[in-house]
C-alpha cells in the first residue's frame, strides 16, 4: 500500500460465485461468499471437443461522497481534493471448462477495489504482468480428490475477494489491504473426507520472481460450520528492482517493489477465519498478522528510503467480524463488519507508519436476478496517527476520521 494510499485489485479468489468444477469447488469452500449476491446460472456453451463450457461475466460501478479530503494546494493522507465522484469498478468475463481430466479457465478483464481508509481510483487493465488476463490456468484433475493447477491464479489470503461482487460489502478492510493478489504459479488442492488442503507456489505480488508460497486447509465441519486457515511466505528475497501491481496511473511494466514496499513482498503471513451460518444470517470472524524481519541487505538496496526498506521488524495486525443477513426470501440483504488493526514498526503497512484505528461499514443490497444495487457506509477512526508524527486526514492533517458514502448498481450474467 502506497503512503498515500492508493488502492488497488488484491486478490480474487478465482471468482467463486463462476466456478463449478473441483479447482473452483476448494475457492467456495475457502471464500464462503456472503449471501448478498447470488451469481446467475451460468450460460451453457457447447464446446465441441472441449467438451460443455460454462461463460459468465459482470460489469459495476459506483458513485461517493468521501470526508477527511484536502484541497488543491495539499491533496493530504487520501491523496486527493475530489470529495464526490463516479468510478467504473470491476468489468470481467469468464469462460470455464470444469468437468473431465483437463480443465481450464479464462477471465479478463479490468478490475479495482475500494479500501476504507483510502481513494476511489480508476480501474484498469495494466494492474497485471499478463494485462486483461486477470486469471488464466490449466487444471489437471486426475481422481475427485485430486486437483493441479498453473497459470495465473488468485490469492489464498483471506475472507475478503478483489471482485467485489463475491463481498457482501462494497468497501474493504486493513485485512485486505496487505495480501498478496493475482500471481503466475503453480497450486494443488487435495481434498480428505471434510478437509481441503491447498499449496501454492509461485512469484508473490506478480514479482516474476519465484519464491513465494502460499497454503489454505478448509475444515468443513458440517454445512453451518466452516473453518479456514491460511499462510503465506518469501523463502528467498525479492529485490526493489522486481516489478509490481501496477494501476490505471502507473502501468506495471514502470511498477517497482522498491516503491511499493519490499516489506510487503518479503513477509510471512498468518490468519485464520471461521464461517457460522444461522438460517439466514452469516456471520464470520477472521484475524491475520503479516510481520516482515530486518533484512540489511534490501534496507541498503532499497536506497535508504524510510518506510520502504526493512531496517527493523515491523508488522500489521488486523481482526475484523463479517455479518450478512438475507431478509427471507425476498430481494433484499443486509451486510456489515468491524475491524481493528494496528501496524508497528517503521513500515507503511497501512495508511500511515504506525497507523492503529477501527472501522465500520454498513451495507444494504437489493438483488434482482442479473441486477443489483447497493449502498455502503464506512467509518474510520484512528485511535494512533502513527509512531513518526505523521498526520490524519483532512488537508490540516488534523482529522481522526475518514468518512465514505458510496451506491452502487451491476450487473451479473
Amino acid at each position: 500500500m502506497f503512503a498515500e494510499i492508493t488502492t488497488g485489485p488484491r486478490k480474487s479468489k478465482r471468482a467463486a460465485w463462476l466456478g463449478l468444477g473441483f479447482g473452483a469447488a476448494a475457492s467456495l469452500l475457502a471464500l464462503q461468499s456472503a449471501q448478498a449476491f447470488n451469481g446467475p446460472t451460468a450460460i451453457n456453451i457447447d464446446g465441441g471437443p472441449l467438451g460443455p463450457l460454462a461463460l459468465t461475466g459482470g460489469a459495476d460501478g459506483y458513485l461517493y461522497g468521501l470526508s477527511g479530503t484536502g484541497n488543491s494546494a495539499n491533496y493530504g493522507l487520501l491523496g486527493t481534493d475530489k470529495a464526490t465522484g463516479a468510478e467504473f469498478l470491476n468489468g470481467l468475463v469468464q469462460i470455464q471448462k470444469s468437468s473431465g481430466l483437463v480443465q481450464f479457465t479464462i477471465e479478463v478483464g479490468a478490475t479495482n477495489s475500494l479500501i476504507l481508509g483510502g481513494r476511489p481510483t480508476s480501474t484498469s487493465v495494466q494492474t497485471f504482468s499478463t494485462g486483461p488476463l486477470y486469471a488464466g490456468y490449466l487444471t489437471l484433475a486426475p481422481t475427485k480428490s485430486l486437483s493441479i493447477s498453473a497459470g495465473q491464479l488468485g490469492s489464498q489470503e483471506g475472507y475478503e475477494s478483489g471482485i467485489d461482487w463475491n463481498n457482501a460489502n462494497l468497501l474493504t478492510t486493513d485485512i485486505f489491504a496487505v495480501e498478496n493478489s493475482q500471481s503466475r504459479g503453480i497450486e494443488a488442492t487435495y481434498t480428505v473426507g471434510p478437509v481441503a488442503a491447498t499449496i501454492e507456489y509461485g512469484d508473490g505480488f506478480d514479482t516474476g520472481v519465484w519464491n513465494f508460497v502460499q497454503a489454505l486447509a478448509t475444515y468443513t465441519i458440517n454445512s453451518n460450520n466452516v473453518l479456514n486457515v491460511f499462510g503465506a511466505t518469501n523463502l528467498g528475497r525479492t529485490g526493489p528492482n522486481a516489478h509490481i501491481y501496477g494501476s490505471a496511473a502507473t502501468p506495471y511494466n514502470q511498477s517497482f517493489v522498491g516503491a511499493y514496499g519490499p516489506y510487503y513482498v518479503n513477509s510471512t503471513m498468518l490468519g485464520a477465519y471461521y464461517s457460522y451460518t444461522v438460517g439466514n444470517l452469516n456471520l464470520v470472524p477472521e484475524v491475520q498478522y503479516v510481520y516482515a524481519k530486518p533484512d540489511a541487505i534490501l534496507a541498503r538496496a532499497s536506497g535508504d528510503l524510510p518506510g520502504k526498506g526493512l531496517y527493523k521488524f515491523s508488522s500489521n495486525f488486523g481482526a475484523a467480524v463479517f455479518a450478512d443477513y438475507q431478509f427471507g426470501k425476498s430481494d433484499y440483504s443486509l451486510a456489515g463488519w468491524g475491524e481493528y488493526f494496528t501496524s508497528n514498526g517503521s513500515d507503511n503497512w497501512f495508511i500511515n507508519q504506525g497507523a492503529q484505528g477501527v472501522g465500520l461499514s454498513v451495507s444494504p443490497t437489493w438483488q434482482s436476478k442479473n441486477l443489483f444495487v447497493r449502498g455502503d457506509v464506512g467509518l474510520m477512526h484512528l485511535t494512533k496517527f502513527s509512531n513518526n508524527g505523521s498526520r490524519g486526514y483532512g488537508n490540516d492533517g488534523g482529522s481522526r476520521n475518514q468518512a465514505d458514502f458510496l451506491v452502487e448498481a451491476g450487473v451479473l450474467f
